[in-house]
């Protein structure tokens, strides 16, 4: 029973450390904010007074607008991941996370590009070689060579004149299909 005493209050006052985890800041009109949130994007850090002990600041991405035009707000915004930095109120961000997220966007439209071409350059490949293949097959077929094939029961049988025109009819319709 006094095992079960001790791991309550180490567990307890486990919990207690993570009740410590509090923000807190300085708001335009210089009266301290306790939270368990990360303050608003327009709060400066200087005015930061206390952050939870694991916390790390959010890397800001300059976005290229906001270095041409020299607008701050957006090269300062915080990055998509850093949601508890937005304002409670719902307000849009200062351009940072709308630009991350075109950014994203215009990736993932490029990639989906790359992948089309890649797989329109394969088909073209296998086209340009069932071409090959097709001509030098009705080259050997018009040869007038004798054409053995293997049975089903695996006894060798020679081709006759109407299964060679079937045959050359079907690698015709490869030929007229994959070379272009």
């Amino acid at each position: 029973m006094k095992l079960i005493q001790t791991l309550l209050v180490v567990a307890l006052s486990g919990l207690s450390f993570a009740a410590s985890a509090q923000w807190q800041w300085l708001d335009k009109d210089g009266r301290k904010v306790y939270s368990d949130r990360a303050p608003p994007s327009d709060i400066q850090d200087k005015n930061i007074i206390k952050r939870p002990g694991n916390y790390k600041a959010p890397v800001v991405a300059p976005a290229a607008d906001a270095a041409v035009e020299g607008d701050a707000a957006a090269a300062s915004a915080p990055v998509a991941g850093q949601a508890a930095a937005l304002p409670a109120s719902g307000a849009k961000p200062a351009g940072g996370l709308d630009k991350e997220l075109e950014a994203k966007k215009k990736q993932a439209k490029e990639a989906e590009a790359a992948k089309r071409k890649a797989d329109e350059e394969r088909i073209a490949k296998a086209q340009i070689e069932n071409c090959a293949r097709a001509k030098q097959a009705k080259t050997t077929f018009e040869s007038g060579v004798r054409i053995g094939r293997t049975n089903a029961a695996g006894e060798k049988e020679f081709m006759d004149d109407a299964a060679r025109a079937a045959e050359l009819k079907r690698i015709q319709g490869i030929i007229d299909r994959d070379c272009k």
